[in-house]
């Protein structure tokens, strides 16, 4: 969108109240003893308070604010004004009303001047009269509308997000990007069935049946306040999809818009956007503008062009240069090579000439060393025959010799060996048997017959299945089964009394 001159702003004219605040202030003072007492109905009250701002404010003032709402019905335009403050809090709002039978010339004079409708979040300049209906309330006829004003507002807004891209470091970061040296995937951002994406496409598919380049498709609104929005919702969404199936990043970002109105331009003048634009780490070419209109993206983006056409012709330009520069590379390496070639064949053929001559004499040198050498090897061989031949008898004498010998020996120590561990063997039968009968009287004395005969008794469960050691198990009014030398009883547990310390070391022995 082109920037607004402001030397055409009109400076508004601050006209005075038909009576001031403080003539106006004295004389409710004067009357206000006369109404202290006085019971009116609400209409009368509130016509009373019509009556008096139509006598303070019966004329027409310049009034600057923003638009929060803004409907339509029957011809009729109803507005949501609001100020606010540095922080963005509404400080003061009212309604406001431009009636049908002047709703069509204001409205038309704004979009002609501004090339863009009269929409919400627009700071715009309202001639107004105040009003004030005893049913409805308090609201402002808007009698007129300054275009100039609302110009002259975008335009700095579009300065301040360039000065703050600026003090940012984010206006040039994107054009700082080397070009893709080839642009093999593209993500292109555009409107759905835009009349601009239709020609785009055209060119792209041509491009893509080549195989030369890919284009991923994601749409967005371009107009409306929600367009921002929507815009970088869908680059971050498209470099997500792409990463998560190419697991790298694309080559070229494009964002084009083509068609729509002028006016539909001013939604795109917006920081978040051209901030994500700017912070993209691959270049982005944009293509949404007209021929003498510009957006804050064209201030950011890598490279920017007039029409979606001229983007198109801009990758398939780049694809063709990429392809004649390979040619070209290719063409001198086939050159450099063949004389490569050329030269290694010559060299070749030298040293093979080379080392023809040298091979036959070789050849010959090395025949007769090879006789010399043969009759040195078979005059060696022979006496290393008769040398082998001799001390083998010799070692054969002496290997025999000292296998008698250790014959003898193994022998004797064999005997000695034999009568150590009979010896041996023996004293341990004696020492086993002595043990056994050690443990066969042991056995004897502690059998469960010859105990029960010096007196002591055996308990069992009822069921006779268990012995009971202890007393962790008994418990009152159990039944055990008491067994004697002679017969055994049954017998109930009337009381337990544990010994703590036996129980405590029985369960530390075991």
């Amino acid at each position: 969108m082109r920037k607004p001159n402001l030397s055409n702003i009109k400076q508004a004219k601050v006209l005075a109240p038909a009576k001031d605040l403080a003539t106006l202030e004295a004389e409710l003072a004067e009357q206000e003893d006369h109404l202290e007492d006085t019971v009116l109905r609400l209409s009368d009250y509130l016509s009373a308070v019509e009556m008096v701002i139509k006598q303070t404010f019966d004329h027409r003032v310049w009034v600057k604010a923003e638009i929060r709402n803004l409907s339509s019905k029957g011809g009729h335009y109803y507005f949501e004004l609001a100020e606010k403050d540095d922080d963005g809090k509404v400080v003061a709002s009212c309604r406001g009303n431009l009636w049908r039978f002047k709703a069509a010339r204001v409205l038309a004079k704004f979009e002609r001047a501004t090339g863009m409708p009269l929409e919400r979040d627009l700071t715009v300049l309202l001639k107004v009269s105040a009003g004030f209906h005893a049913q409805y309330g308090f609201s402002i006829t808007i009698e007129d509308i300054d275009p100039s004003y609302t110009l002259g507002d975008l335009a700095r807004q579009y300065a301040e997000m360039v000065d703050r891209l600026t003090g940012e470091g984010l206006l040039h970061l994107n054009q700082q990007l080397p070009a893709p040296f080839d642009i093999e995937h593209v993500l292109v951002i555009a409107p759905e069935k835009a009349a601009g994406l239709g020609d785009f496409q055209a060119d792209a598919d041509r491009l893509a049946s080549t195989g030369a380049c890919h284009f991923h498709y994601h749409n967005a609104t371009f107009q409306g306040n929600h367009a921002p929005a929507e815009i970088r919702q869908a680059i971050v969404n498209a470099q997500q999809q792409f990463y998560d199936t190419y697991q790298r990043l694309p080559d070229l970002l494009v964002i084009i818009r083509g068609g729509g109105a002028v006016g539909d331009l001013a939604y795109l003048n917006d920081y978040e956007l051209a901030a994500l634009v700017a912070e993209q780490p691959i270049p982005v070419w944009v293509g949404i503008g007209h021929e003498r209109d510009k957006v804050i993206l064209d201030e950011v983006a890598h490279i920017s062009f007039d029409t979606p056409s001229k983007v198109i012709a801009a990758i398939h330009n780049h694809l063709a240069q990429l392809v004649t520069q390979t040619l070209q590379y290719q063409a001198q390496i086939k050159q450099a090579a063949q004389r490569q070639l050329n030269t290694s064949e010559q060299q070749t053929a030298r040293q093979l000439s080379q080392m023809q001559s040298q091979t036959i004499g070789q050849l010959t040198a090395l025949r007769k060393d090879s006789d010399y050498a043969w009759r040195s090897i078979q005059q060696s061989a022979q006496r290393q025959v008769k040398q082998a031949i001799r001390l083998t008898a010799e070692r054969y004498t002496q290997t025999k010799t000292l296998a008698h010998q250790q014959l003898a020996k193994a022998a004797t120590n064999s005997k000695s060996y034999q009568e150590s561990i009979m010896q041996n063997a023996q004293q341990q039968i004696v020492q086993a048997q002595r043990d056994s009968e050690h443990l066969r009287d042991i056995v004897l004395l502690h059998r469960p017959s010859r105990v029960l005969k010096q007196g002591y008794t055996m308990l069992t469960d009822a069921q006779n299945k268990q012995i009971l050691t202890s007393s962790t198990q008994l418990y009152p009014e159990q039944t055990v089964n008491i067994i004697l030398k002679d017969g055994n009883a049954k017998a109930q547990i009337i009381d337990v009394n544990m010994d703590k310390e036996a129980t405590k070391n029985s369960d530390t022995l075991n």
